[in-house]
């Protein structure tokens, strides 16, 4: 079974954070907060304009986005708990550059 968003929504799939601080204090899942980062698994055709014309996504699929705390609509897929949103919902792509990537 495959899912395909409709218009211009988005399948994501949330990123845990780490389960230690940076002090190396372990948080309980009872204190955590949910990741507002997550990895697009799926992307609609796009939105239609006035006109009717369709207007593609600008993220795509394996992108990092950042969305709103309380942004999207929780799922269970074979098993897996997603989000769907509308690409309105998200605030930005994470790029890394080549330097941070090769300091990590």
């Amino acid at each position: 079974m495959t899912f395909r968003p409709l218009h211009d929504r988005i399948l994501v799939r949330r990123i845990e954070a780490d389960e230690k601080t940076a002090g190396g204090i372990i948080i309980p899942d009872t204190a955590k907060e949910k990741p507002q980062e997550g990895e697009v698994i799926a992307v609609g055709p796009g939105a239609r304009d006035e006109s009717g014309k369709l207007v593609e996504l600008d993220v795509k699929v394996g992108d990092r986005i950042l969305f709103g705390k309380w942004s999207g609509t929780e799922i269970r897929l074979k098993g897996e708990d997603l989000l769907i949103m509308k690409e309105g919902d998200v605030m930005g792509v994470i790029e890394e550059t080549a330097a941070v990537k090769k300091a990590a």
